[in-house]
């Protein structure tokens, strides 16, 4: 009883980090579409998250067992892995140039025109399905109770959700938030393609890191408002 109280409560905490990640690229993709429309934006790309993530929880011992080869010495699964890093790289680089490179940032009028909600959505879509394969195995790597997991995910998207457009707000005003959330996108994009090649990283060393380096983006914000006022 203990142990599943202490594995539930880990992966809330897992669900929780990659959760406010998940905010903070949302965030990021909905600034592209009118004021008037990102807090709807916002919530279908939460809800997309939730019902992505639920979905492949179901797929994922299906997805376990996806070990046959088929290209070389490559399974289904090792190349869904691959693939799915590699998409991530590609649209963290992306994201990270456009924030960093072109003047007026993602918010710029000129991003806004070219982006309608249909199109953000699929976007977010798209990233949460690739998002949430690593959290999956990670989970069913440490319970193979079902119950436990989806109970993780949900009060984790819970508190998210209640969350979610007072951290958007937040990110608005701290571009460096944006980078950061960025950053963490090629740290598990890289995970993903590590593990597709048959290595391994212990999701400790990747998911702690990552809640450190936000908690310390947050203390430095919280002085250099001190200094101000």
């Amino acid at each position: 009883m203990n142990s599943e109280i202490s594995t539930l409560l880990l992966l809330i905490g897992l669900e929780l980090v990659l959760g406010i990640d998940n905010v903070l690229l949302i965030s990021i993709l909905s600034s592209r579409v009118e004021e008037s429309k990102r807090r709807f934006t916002r919530l279908v790309g939460l809800t997309a998250a939730f019902l992505a993530r639920i979905v492949l929880l179901f797929g994922a011992a299906y997805l376990t067992k996806m070990t046959d080869h088929v290209f070389l010495t490559y399974s289904a699964k090792d190349l869904i892995l691959i693939l799915g890093g590699c998409f991530l790289l590609y649209k963290a680089v992306k994201e990270i140039h456009h924030a960093v490179e072109v003047p007026g940032g993602p918010e710029s009028k000129v991003s806004v025109a070219k982006s309608t909600v249909a199109s953000v959505v699929t976007q977010i879509l798209i990233l949460d399905m690739v998002f949430s394969i690593d959290s999956v195995i990670t989970a069913v790597g440490l319970t193979d109770h079902m119950l436990t997991i989806i109970v993780a995910v949900v009060v984790s998207f819970i508190i998210v959700l209640f969350f979610a457009n007072s951290i958007a707000r937040f990110v608005e005003v701290h571009p460096a938030l944006k980078v950061l959330a960025l950053s963490f996108l090629i740290c598990i994009g890289a995970t993903l393609v590590v593990e597709g090649l048959h290595g391994h990283v212990p999701k400790a060393y990747l998911y702690l890191p990552m809640g450190f380096a936000l908690a310390v983006e947050l203390l430095q914000m919280r002085q250099a408002a001190n200094r101000k006022s």
